[in-house]
């Protein structure tokens, strides 16, 4: 669930495209076809529904907060690599933060967002 968390967290974000959502949740319902979540996602056309769902239906408490991490770093690159205006990119990380399940906003690494954009607005 940590994967679909972050691709809906992304998704909301506009960091990643419904396609690529889409497209993931695919691969992850063929190679899990047994998982409800992945069989109600598939069937859910509205994405709003489905944002919604996949963040009702995590357990923020048995979350991998390390899984999540590396999923969402490793696509975050992938935007920063794409971003053509650093300014850009920084508002959206604060943004990406307000986004992040509470019980992990003040974990490292997901803490730095929130102050992604400092140097910038002091000029630096």
């Amino acid at each position: 669930m940590e994967e679909l968390l972050v691709l809906v967290i992304l998704l909301y974000e506009e960091l990643v495209t419904k396609d690529e959502y889409e497209k993931r949740l695919d691969e992850l319902f063929l190679d899990y076809p047994e998982n409800d979540d992945l069989l109600y996602l598939e069937w859910e056309r509205d994405i709003t529904k489905a944002v919604i769902y996949v963040r009702t239906h995590t357990d923020y408490n048995a979350l991998d907060c390390e899984r999540f991490g590396r999923i969402l770093i490793g696509r975050l690159k992938e935007y920063y690599k794409n971003c053509p205006d650093i300014r850009v990119f920084a508002d959206k990380m604060y943004s990406l933060w307000e986004s992040l399940p509470g019980n992990i906003q003040d974990q490292k690494p997901f803490f730095t967002l929130c102050y992604a954009d400092d140097p910038l607005i002091m000029g630096r």
